[in-house]
């Protein structure tokens, strides 16, 4: 297999700036010499082993952090924004999308912006909510959009939540929900459980928190933790917020009740023991589940943050559909990438486990750009703790790609050397390449159509 050279000109650029270097002085530490540093800061060159070494020595960055995803996430966001029939056949080649998500991310950035920004407009006039004539239309995303972006471009892992989580943890002993009721005492908070239907429940007054005695103890714990980082950390999550320049209060405050679930998470799931723990059972989550008093589906997304630079785990992407596929949480620290509009591909085996309750499903699958993925599905219900309460009901997926396989548990008797076992899986069907998918709810936007009134194959038009 042929090496992929390493193209990082952003982030070059992105690290001198960092240590307020010239391009002159930048070199002369990376024994480079200056219009080699230029051409590599503008991609003409691939990083070198020998700058990667000098990165390592005078900066203490590691490799990792060269290549951190971003410019993967927004070729496939550039992919889908322009595939909008609005842009007709300007669909540029993959090759110009790559060159400007590495060159230019902030003008790749803007653009994607600028596409949710039309988009959003022109849902709202066909809804006919007459937007345009209210006095309080602006052309920005929404609050969870804009909260879901951020975790999205920041892989997904906060370091210095993560941390404070960490020295949290530790703190509390090798008894966290002991020690969490320990912590909070100590701060004048009384914990109480109570027969009611709200999860939590905090009374700043009377420094009271009340907890759902239906839920489960996982859940209360992590609840717990949850309103300890609210109390304890509110300014390294205001610090937080304040780097990442929300549009709106809502968005904000919608961004804090995220960092606060970040932390609890966190916590609950310490960086390095997680790591080793995953590491050791071979990501086994019904292990790692037990181990941490975790849900299964807190044990997946813990697993799709470990993005530490220096300490990363395996790149997993995770997902979380409700019964009618839409996706209601996604992050993916790998190639693949979920679509910014719309449900999953209806071929993933996630759809199928709400037919198989309670039971892991393994599938094998290859996207359209050839890489190959082990992906583990299962259904997660939600009760309401009482007789007549509704159930909330989810599906959960975690992948990785195949080079990984050795690492997962879930991998073992696999034939992973048959071609035929990988099953053909895209992203969306507007941008999704394949012409013969049996489960195509709409056509490709890239492609022209063929149409015979005379002939009808599994579509009712041909892909040309």
């Amino acid at each position: 297999m042929a090496v992929q050279k390493l193209y990082a000109g952003a982030r070059l650029r992105e690290m001198r700036g960092q240590f307020q270097l010239t391009q002159k002085d930048f070199a002369a530490k990376l024994g480079v010499s200056l219009p080699y540093l230029n051409q590599m800061e503008n991609n003409h060159r691939p990083v070198s082993t020998t700058v990667v070494l000098a990165l390592a020595r005078e900066f203490g960055i590691d490799v990792t952090e060269l290549s951190t995803g971003d410019s993967e996430r927004m070729v496939s966001d550039l992919r889908e924004a322009l595939a909008d029939p609005v842009f007709a056949d300007a669909m540029p080649p993959l090759a110009d999308l790559r060159l400007a998500a590495s060159n230019a991310p902030a003008l790749a950035r803007a653009f994607i912006e600028l596409h949710r920004a039309y988009r959003q407009t022109h849902e709202r006039l066909a809804s006919l909510d007459e937007a345009l004539g209210r006095e309080d239309t602006r052309l920005q995303p929404s609050p969870w959009e804009e909260v879901r972006d951020f975790f999205h471009y920041c892989d997904n892992y906060i370091d210095a939540v993560d941390r404070a989580a960490e020295s949290f943890a530790q703190r509390a002993g090798p008894d966290i929900r002991a020690g969490t009721l320990r912590h909070l005492a100590a701060s004048g908070v009384s914990v109480v459980f109570a027969e009611t239907g709200r999860l939590r429940s905090y009374d700043a007054e009377s420094r009271e928190l009340r907890l759902s005695a239906r839920t489960a103890p996982s859940t209360q714990l992590f609840q717990m933790l949850l309103q300890s980082a609210l109390l304890d950390q509110d300014k390294l999550l205001e610090a937080t917020l304040d780097l990442a320049r929300f549009q709106s209060d809502a968005a904000r405050s919608i961004a804090k009740l995220g960092l606060a679930n970040y932390f609890a998470g966190a916590a609950l799931m310490p960086y390095g023991a997680f790591l080793e723990a995953a590491e050791s059972c071979r990501h086994d989550l019904e292990i790692l589940a037990t181990r941490f008093g975790a849900s299964i589906e807190q044990v997946a997304h813990r697993l799709s943050t470990l993005q530490r630079p220096g300490a990363k785990g395996i790149p997993f992407f995770f997902v979380r559909v409700d019964q009618a596929g839409t996706i209601t949480k996604r992050h993916s620290a790998t190639r693949l990438q979920f679509a910014r509009f719309g449900g999953a591909c209806p071929l993933w085996n996630v759809h199928r486990a709400f037919e198989t309750p309670g039971r892991f499903l393994r599938q094998l699958a290859e996207t359209p750009d050839g890489v190959r993925y082990i992906i583990l599905a299962r259904n997660v219900s939600k009760p309401g703790g009482t007789w007549g309460a509704p159930v909330r009901r989810y599906a959960i997926s975690l992948g990785c790609e195949l080079r990984h396989a050795s690492s997962l548990v879930y991998a073992d008797d696999l034939d992973l050397g048959n071609t035929a076992a990988f099953e053909p899986i895209g992203i969306s069907c507007r941008i999704c390449e394949r012409t013969n998918c049996h489960q195509r709810s709409v056509p490709p936007l890239e492609r022209r159509l063929s149409i015979d009134a005379n002939e009808r194959g599994v579509l009712p038009y041909r892909i040309e």
